[in-house]
């Protein structure tokens, strides 16, 4: 375990069992939260890939304009 991790596990262990088992549901949940949102980002990356191949394509092929900041 790493020295941060080792001090607050320290600190939050001198806390009552309430406060405990709260910081504990916590951490837990913003475990979960960041793996859902790695594997969120990662199937994103695809989508934006695929939806930048069709805009090159389009662009390839005269479907598109200029953008003109004053129209918008």
């Amino acid at each position: 375990m790493e020295r941060l991790l080792e001090e607050a596990v320290s600190a939050a262990s001198k806390l009552p069992a309430s406060e405990q088992e709260a910081i504990g549901a916590w951490l837990l949940a913003e475990m979960e939260s960041e793996r859902r949102w790695d594997e969120s980002f990662a199937k994103s990356v695809s989508t934006l890939e695929q939806m930048a191949d069709q805009a090159l394509k389009e662009h390839e092929h005269g479907l598109t304009v200029p953008l003109d900041p004053d129209k918008l």
